[in-house]
């Protein structure tokens, strides 16, 4: 399931910035500066998913987010309104308000997602596969021909699009969307983490045989049940700043076997879409503390709290004092 979280944050953002239709996604200077903080929560007050991350003269402050959210979320807590508020600027994993980016996202998805001329989906799945994918469409009223032209990871992105259309989620209330909006309101500095294409490309499985994909497809009949009791955990765990809560949503029941092909499958899903990441993103704001730039980053939480590599513990790792609100 942490690999599905992924992929419909992914379809969020994509939803924002591609066509609207079946297929909903074609759908400051230099100088040091130590901002005032907020004083730290007592142990008692259940702490947000927000850290501050410091060197010798300067510090970031790092949010984690989830892409859907309410209006029951504004405004954020003090600490964190305080903090953005004194920012200058807003590092963001992958900045949508820029229209070269949004470009980009349509082209590498359409590129990367589609098969090859003169092949079908249904003639790479199972059969049973591609009986569950006709019954689901049928059942939503989607036409289960237009997944016919593409690679099996789009089509379980798609798949996943529609279930989310479905349980009425408005991507537009995400933490991330709403600060995004804020930044460009107020003149921030927006400054984009990763590419169009490092982002798509972790998901992306266009090799001959589509083999993670196939997996990943799968996994995505089993799990769009269960998306509305999902999105209400991690809404929980996001609002409680219950770690615990948000790993075990996000792992999901489902165990694999060390040696097999679904074990091999799901890990190199996780080195793709978190670890090495992960390892990416903590550079980046490595470098911002080394420039003294007044940044607040915005990442998805799930890199922030998820196994020992996160982006959080590799900060701690370089010696920088992490200290979280």
């Amino acid at each position: 399931m942490r690999a599905s979280f992924v992929m419909i944050r992914l379809i969020l953002r994509l939803m924002c910035v591609l066509f609207s239709g079946w297929l909903l996604l074609s759908c400051a200077g230099n100088a040091p500066r130590e901002t005032a903080a907020p004083a730290p929560q007592s142990a008692s007050t259940p702490q947000h998913f927000f850290w501050k991350v410091s060197d010798a003269n300067s510090s970031v402050w790092i949010l984690g987010s989830i892409h859907f959210a309410d209006s029951s979320f504004y405004p954020l807590d003090s600490v964190i309104e305080t903090a953005f508020a004194n920012a200058e600027e807003l590092a963001v994993e992958i900045d949508v308000t820029d229209d070269s980016v949004s470009s980009e996202i349509a082209s590498e998805s359409m590129q990367r997602g589609m098969m090859p001329a003169g092949k079908r989906l249904q003639d790479i799945l199972p059969p049973e596969m591609w009986n569950s994918i006709d019954s689901i469409c049928s059942a939503w009223g989607f036409p289960s021909m237009t997944l016919q032209v593409m690679r099996p990871w789009f089509a379980a992105m798609t798949l996943s699009a529609f279930a989310i259309q479905r349980a009425g989620i408005d991507p537009t209330l995400g933490v991330d969307a709403v600060l995004l909006d804020r930044a460009a309101h107020d003149g921030k500095a927006i400054v984009g983490l990763e590419t169009a294409s490092e982002q798509i490309g972790a998901l992306a499985d266009t090799t001959d045989s589509d083999s993670a994909g196939i997996f990943y497809l799968k996994s995505t009949l089993r799990e769009v049940s269960e998306l509305d009791s999902m999105v209400a955990r991690i809404v929980r765990a996001w609002k409680t700043g219950d770690d615990a809560l948000l790993r075990e949503t996000m792992e999901g029941e489902k165990k694999y076997d060390e040696g097999t092909r679904e074990k091999e499958f799901s890990d190199k899903l996780d080195e793709k879409v978190y670890k090495s990441r992960n390892v990416k993103m903590a550079e980046r704001i490595a470098e911002f503390l080394s420039e003294d730039r007044n940044v607040f980053v915005v990442v998805g939480a799930a890199h922030l709290v998820l196994d020992e590599d996160n982006v959080v513990d590799l900060l701690r790792r370089r010696g920088l004092k992490v200290q979280r609100y």
